[in-house]
């Protein structure tokens, strides 16, 4: 496995017929295990897989956990040697920004629902980053989880409306037995918080066999089962259309139920294709 931090090492670097990019902030875990074996199956035998580890301070907030984030380098750099990768992609910030950067790249419909009106200014800085590691790794085909449902769609807006040449897959939600769903962030959680965060897939399942169709009537329902978990504070719930991330009143074909709960001081999101 080739580890490159420096975007000269990148270039330097000749791409194979297919080069399969799963961008990620590290603290690998068995989402992205997944996330690696789509993309070397997309690679094929020829191809070549490649991981970023970039912990990105555009997307988060003031005040967010930037500075807590975990970094386990020597973990995450065991993690993609086992699982095949052939490059680890890992720069520091000040190789990714100059100081007195002042040009970035926004999506301005579907960003601005759901996360991006919970946290403004976030996708601006994940288009912004994940546009950089298209242009320094060049991949034919850049892999993504449907946990950030919201994300994969505007990474494909963005692949569409500036003519990137590169394919974006969504890979399905990878959950722990208990039905929470992967996430670098769990490991905030304590013990008592982390027993009750699986309310959120619980409720999301609830509303998706309840037969309920309307809008109001689902979010009721996915608002009283998660009120069951004492430690669990509402950001939203919210029934869009999976395609426009516009609020509907009933769910249909091509619907999107999707959540965002504190646990502390632990922000999880969640959703479901529930029609």
């Amino acid at each position: 496995m080739k580890i490159l931090t420096t975007i000269a090492s990148a270039g330097s670097q000749t791409r194979s017929k297919e080069r399969v990019l799963v961008p990620t902030m590290g603290a690998l875990h068995k989402g992205h295990r997944e996330l690696i074996r789509v993309a070397r199956q997309r690679s094929g035998k020829g191809g070549e897989v490649a991981v970023s580890i970039f912990v990105n301070p555009l997307q988060f907030e003031p005040g967010g956990d930037f500075e807590k984030y975990p970094r386990p380098e020597k973990e995450d750099e065991e993690f993609c040697r086992d699982a095949g990768v052939d490059i680890l992609f890992r720069p520091l910030p000040n190789e990714i920004y100059f100081e007195d950067r002042s040009a970035v790249v926004d999506e301005t419909s579907l960003s601005r629902t759901l996360e991006g009106r919970s946290r403004p200014g976030h996708f601006c800085g994940v288009c912004t980053v994940v546009a950089k590691l298209f242009h320094i790794l060049e991949p034919t085909v850049a892999v993504f989880g449907e946990k950030d449902f919201q994300q994969l769609l505007i990474i494909r807006r963005m692949v569409r409306d500036l003519n990137f040449n590169i394919d974006i897959v969504g890979v399905p939600t990878v959950r722990e037995e208990d039905g929470l769903a992967c996430s670098s962030r769990n490991q905030y959680l304590n013990r008592e918080e982390r027993k009750q965060a699986p309310i959120l897939r619980r409720a999301l399942l609830a509303a998706a066999v309840s037969g309920e169709k309307s809008a109001k009537e689902v979010v009721d329902l996915v608002r009283r089962t998660i009120s069951q978990a004492p430690l669990g504070r509402i950001d939203y719930i919210e029934l869009v259309d999976a395609e426009s991330l516009q609020p509907i009143e009933v769910v249909r074909s091509n619907s999107l139920l999707a959540v965002a709960v504190f646990f502390g001081q632990t922000r999880l999101i969640d959703n479901i294709l529930p029609a």
